[in-house]
């Protein structure tokens, strides 16, 4: 540490030199053309405080730093770029504001969960799980790293609601799809294999016909689409084989006589590649005065409908590609399944035997 003044020039110029504490690299900061002695003394205080920030930073570096290396670290792992930048969206809208001058050291147990309940807490329950699940991923790398010697990540208990959005029912699937082939919509024949299938749309949108095999009446699973990756693996990273209904046999047929050189089984449409189905399909059921469902949810009506009719959940998992056993006891508590034929021997009294009739009621006299 110095203060030199320049007898030429009659100013002040103030040198801050420290040592790493673990590499023992030197670093300094200076600062030149300081007018007075007092002005000078003020600075050293400041250089003081900056070179030991300065320091500090190197061995644990401030949060904003620490994500931006946790996320190009993620994103060289090979993962899908729509699970990257929904760690990318979280970690920016919910922490960048609010830690982006704390060093990763800093950040309390206490804090966090503030942060999560506050910033994100008038979102759904599952939407603050996410944001946990990111903050909790920097922390990992973190430690990994060495900044930090633990996760201060506090245990946080999410009820997550076992509910789904509307479904369709099976006689208003029927008006549905009647309408749609009656008006000769150009959704049908994609609305008719999503319920038919239970298919994800981005399934839907990379099914080619070399994955169809119309004698054996099944389908090969291994493909789908999202606008961020384009085609991938599905969703649960597993090949599946699904079995065609025999309905939907003489459509696809007919759909692979037109569009003999076409190697997709649903046709393109404009809408469907802006991502507007979920869109067209709500107006089309408002329309026909139905409830209005995502497009997503017509695979959760295709499961509860394939429940109702008395399929093994276990079959209906295989085919729809959940692994998650929790998750369909959500379509099987939905469906009514779990509670089917309960009452079926509940007879506590004769119901059926003829009710007493009052003839009048005569007023006592006192």
């Amino acid at each position: 540490m110095a203060i030199k003044l320049d007898p030429k020039t009659k100013r002040y110029t103030v040198q801050i030199s420290g040592r790493h504490p673990i590499t023992r690299v030197p670093s300094n900061l200076r600062r030149k053309g300081i007018k007075t002695e007092a002005e000078a003394k003020r600075v050293e205080r400041e250089l003081i405080i900056k070179l030991d920030e300065k320091l500090k930073q190197t061995i644990c570096p401030l949060w904003q730093v620490v994500a931006e290396e946790f996320l190009e670290s993620y994103e060289s792992r090979g993962i899908s770029k729509t699970t990257y930048h929904a760690y990318k969206y979280h970690l920016q809208t919910y922490t960048y504001d609010s830690w982006q001058d704390r060093s990763v050291d800093s950040i309390t147990g206490g804090e966090i969960r503030q942060l999560i309940l506050t910033q994100a807490g008038n979102r759904s329950t599952g939407h603050q799980k996410n944001v946990k699940k990111c903050i909790n991923a920097v922390f990992s790398y973190s430690v990994e790293r060495g900044y930090i010697n633990r996760n201060p990540v506090p245990f946080l208990k999410f009820k997550i609601a076992d509910s789904i959005k509307k479904v369709l029912t099976e006689p208003q699937v029927e008006l549905f799809l009647n309408k749609a082939k009656e008006m000769a919509v150009e959704w049908y024949p994609h609305w008719c294999v999503a319920i038919y299938t239970g298919l994800r749309n981005g399934e839907l949108y990379a099914l080619t016909w070399d994955r169809v095999d119309l004698d054996k009446r099944q389908m090969l699973i291994n493909c789908a689409w999202n606008n961020k990756d384009g085609f991938k693996s599905t969703k649960s990273g597993d090949d599946r084989i699904i079995e065609i209904a025999p309905t939907l046999i003489p459509m696809l047929k007919a759909m692979k006589l037109q569009g003999s050189d076409y190697p997709f089984v649903l046709p393109r449409i404009d809408k469907w590649d802006k991502g507007e189905q979920a869109r067209e399909l709500r107006m089309f059921l408002l329309g026909l005065g139905l409830p209005q469902i995502r497009f997503h949810d017509l695979r959760a009506t295709w499961a509860t409908i394939m429940l109702s009719k008395g399929i093994v959940p276990i079959k209906v998992m295989k085919m729809g590609g959940w692994k998650d056993l929790k998750t369909m006891q959500i379509y099987v508590r939905k469906a009514g399944v779990d509670i089917k034929g309960i009452t079926d021997g509940l007879e506590l009294h004769n119901a059926s035997s003829q009710s007493g009739t009052v003839l009048s009621l005569i007023p006592c006299n006192k």
